[in-house]
């Protein structure tokens, strides 16, 4: 692109979910700004992600400066004021990244794209928090002049899985999720009953997520032994490799589901009342989402009968 600015940065803190959500808009505003240096803010544990996806030149951590940190916010400020960025792409959107927006003032400003008040390419549209987060940030991106956001794809995010020796049929599960949000989770109870049924369908049942989540893979192998504990043990680079390889997922509203997903694999996403699929479901090449207002009430049978054919033999 002729005159592109030599500078841009792109604000995404995390969590995994949503991050894996703006890769999409991240590979737009790399193809967009054609030789331009872009700078990625972001949180620790997702820099793997980003460095692997070649949509950014450079990666700051975000230090997360407490409110009372002063020393923290004027090393940050000294940071963002000194970097030259000719444009900034907000991708957070949130009270935090709009304390950022606000620490290049006084002076000249980069341009902005977010919804700080007093940004260059506002997304003022009063109906962006009912928008699922994939169209949200896409009307975002062309109201700052970028037509074209294509859906995550993580098909560069491959790594060696051979050492983890499993066989050529197998799903994965993931449990878990935040700890704070339990109505998120479908019953343990159930997953074990599941892993025992992908069992006799000829799939290896493989738990994955993180090492937090252990005692969860713990209890689903009591019930069904053939089962395969991974947790903690993947990089979200495995993880992706991991999905592209096996026959379908099954998981709650969690980070993990949207990388999977985004890796192409058919995978199947148990949905409560606590969360809105209209607003972020995970996308990708076969999606089902399943939806109860307790998931107590979603059974083994369900999630069964709607496994995809690749996962439905014997």
């Amino acid at each position: 692109m002729s005159g592109a600015p030599q500078r841009i940065l792109v604000i995404k803190l995390g969590a995994l979910g949503d991050f894996v959500q703006a890769l999409g808009p991240m590979a737009a505003i790399r193809r967009h700004h054609q030789g331009a240096r872009i700078v990625l803010i972001t949180a620790p544990g997702l820099d793997e992600l980003a460095r692997a996806s070649g949509y950014v030149d450079e990666i700051w951590l975000d230090a997360r400066p407490h409110a009372w940190d002063v020393g923290g916010w004027l090393s940050l400020r000294r940071r963002l004021r000194a970097a030259g960025f000719a444009r900034v792409y907000d991708l957070q959107t949130s009270d935090r990244s709009g304390w950022y927006f606000r620490l290049f003032r006084p002076g000249p400003r980069p341009e902005w794209s977010g919804i700080a008040q007093g940004a260059s390419h506002p997304h003022a549209n009063p109906l962006r928090d009912g928008m699922h987060t994939i169209e949200r940030q896409a009307e975002q991106l062309k109201l700052a002049g970028i037509a074209e956001v294509p859906l995550p794809d993580v098909a560069w995010a491959e790594a060696d899985v051979s050492r983890f020796g499993l066989p050529a049929a197998f799903a994965l599960l993931v449990p878990g999720g935040a700890l704070h949000r339990p109505a998120k989770r479908w019953p343990l109870e159930r997953y074990a009953e599941l892993a025992a049924a992908l069992s006799r369908k000829g799939l290896k049942p493989v738990v994955v997520g993180s090492a937090h989540e252990t005692l969860l893979a713990h209890a689903i192998r009591a019930f069904e032994p053939d089962a395969v504990d991974l947790t903690g043990r993947t990089s979200l680079l495995e993880l992706a490799s991991l999905a592209r390889r096996a026959a379908l997922t099954i998981g709650n509203d969690t980070g993990p589901m949207h990388l999977i997903a985004a890796a192409g694999c058919p995978a199947i996403v148990l949905f409560s009342r606590d969360s809105d699929p209209a607003l972020c479901a995970p996308r990708g090449r076969s999606v089902t989402v399943l939806r109860r207002a307790s998931l107590a009430a979603l059974t083994v049978e369900d999630v069964l009968a709607a496994l995809p054919e690749a996962g439905g033999g014997g």
